[in-house]
């Protein structure tokens, strides 16, 4: 093997009679490393969509949460938070009462989910409000027992974006019009009560930053007219990859007429999308890497056809038709490793240059604020197996070609 790698060496070294062909094995080179490249950003973008995601989900979200099958809401929901609290795996639970509001502010107004919460259970919970602007998580503190609000309105803490949206800041009184009215004779009327936003979060997930707010939770009980009645007992499980198995045992203890959903179920479709994104992105950027497989295949043939005259002398000293073959092949191989690594050099760099100074998206977009980047090792280890057997393969052909080359019909007319 010595013989023949230094032989495809010299010949890939070699200055060219035809300068085509020369041209030819340059553009080989460059479309193996530009596609290599290209695979190696592409992953690492829909590794860092599907890893921010996943982070944001789990952080800022309860991993199960467990709801009335009937809708009606909890009741006696403190015994039930100790009992849960207790069942394996499960680190801390959070109560919450949600419902679907109107924030209004003058003429601007917009559609969001408010939460009413106890801040203390909630951030064991989730870290959606370790987000929020100082004073916030202070002011949705709950009122002691046997002591009276203080005077002014009650405090409600929103998405950076819903804030915007509405055109209000921190200090600022809303209008929340809730569906959970009084009933008239002209029939149910929304309710019209004013809050005073005590903060503002921004976890740079859009869904969260621009559709849902937070208040304490006996304010949102008297808003939606549900007296010391919960919608959702939120938990954390010490291993969200297990959220779906944890969630069955929450059922059993919670007993007959409790649901639950977790992470992974809300979110399935997301993931699968994801999935589905990064397996089209890799066939059709691959599709470079096959292109310059032909470069290969070219410049290989053309080089064979040049070098047909010092095929033959090698044949008559001696050399056999496999190692003929092997010259070819080796030839075929230096290409394919030299653009890979070249490809692998430069993918990795332009990856951590992204990761590095933060491409800004369009949040209402792509629901996150910039363009994540998350190269793996395993990827390029992927993508350079591909790169370096497509262009082995784009190699049969010429290298058995050259081994066939007849000495004698070679060298008749020299």
């Amino acid at each position: 093997m010595r013989f023949e790698l230094a032989v495809a060496a010299r010949y890939l070294k070699a200055r060219r009679r035809q300068a085509v062909v020369g041209i030819v094995t340059v553009i080989s080179v460059t479309g193996v490393a530009a596609g290599v490249a290209a695979l190696i950003i592409a992953l690492a973008i829909t590794n860092g969509m599907r890893r921010d995601l996943e982070d944001k989900l789990v952080d800022s979200s309860a991993h199960i949460e467990l709801l009335q099958a009937d809708k009606m809401g909890i009741k006696e929901w403190r015994p039930l938070m100790e009992r849960l609290e207790k069942v394996p795996h499960v680190v801390a639970a959070s109560p919450g009462l949600w419902e679907q509001v109107l924030v209004a502010r003058g003429a601007r107004d917009g559609g969001a989910l408010v939460l009413g919460v106890v801040p203390d259970d909630e951030r064991r919970v989730s870290h959606l409000l370790d987000h929020a602007t100082p004073g916030a998580i202070a002011a949705l503190e709950p009122v002691p027992e046997g002591a009276s609000a203080s005077a002014g309105l009650p405090p409600i803490v929103l998405g950076s974006d819903l804030a915007d949206t509405v055109g209000a800041a921190v200090g600022d009184s809303v209008m929340l019009i809730s569906p959970q009215g009084d009933l008239t004779p002209l029939g149910e009327i929304p309710k019209y009560v004013r809050f005073k936003v005590a903060g503002t979060y921004h976890t740079g997930f859009y869904q969260y930053d621009s559709q849902m707010g937070f208040m304490r939770l006996a304010d949102a009980q008297r808003l939606f007219d549900e007296p010391d009645l919960l919608s959702v007992i939120g938990l954390r499980v010490d291993d969200p990859d297990n959220a779906p198995a944890i969630a069955k045992t929450v059922e059993q203890a919670a007993g007959d007429g409790y649901m639950t959903t977790n992470w992974t179920e809300d979110n399935r479709e997301l993931f699968k999308a994801l999935r589905l994104e990064q397996v089209v992105t890799f066939i059709v950027i691959g599709l470079i890497v096959m292109v310059a497989a032909l470069n290969i295949l070219i410049a290989l043939t053309m080089m064979v056809m040049e070098k047909t005259r010092d095929i033959a002398v090698m044949m008559s000293f001696g050399v056999e038709p496999g190692q003929i073959r092997r010259i070819f092949l080796l030839q075929g191989l230096l290409i394919s490793v030299i653009g890979t690594a070249i490809g692998l050099v430069l993918g990795y760099l332009a990856s951590w240059a992204g990761s590095h100074y933060h491409i800004p998206l369009s949040p209402d977009v792509y629901s996150i604020d910039t363009l994540p980047f998350a190269p793996r090792l395993i990827d390029g280890v992927i993508v350079s197996a591909v790169s370096i057997g497509v262009s082995l393969l784009a190699t049969l052909y010429p290298s058995t070609t050259a081994a066939k080359v007849l000495p004698a019909e070679a060298l008749r007319y020299e």
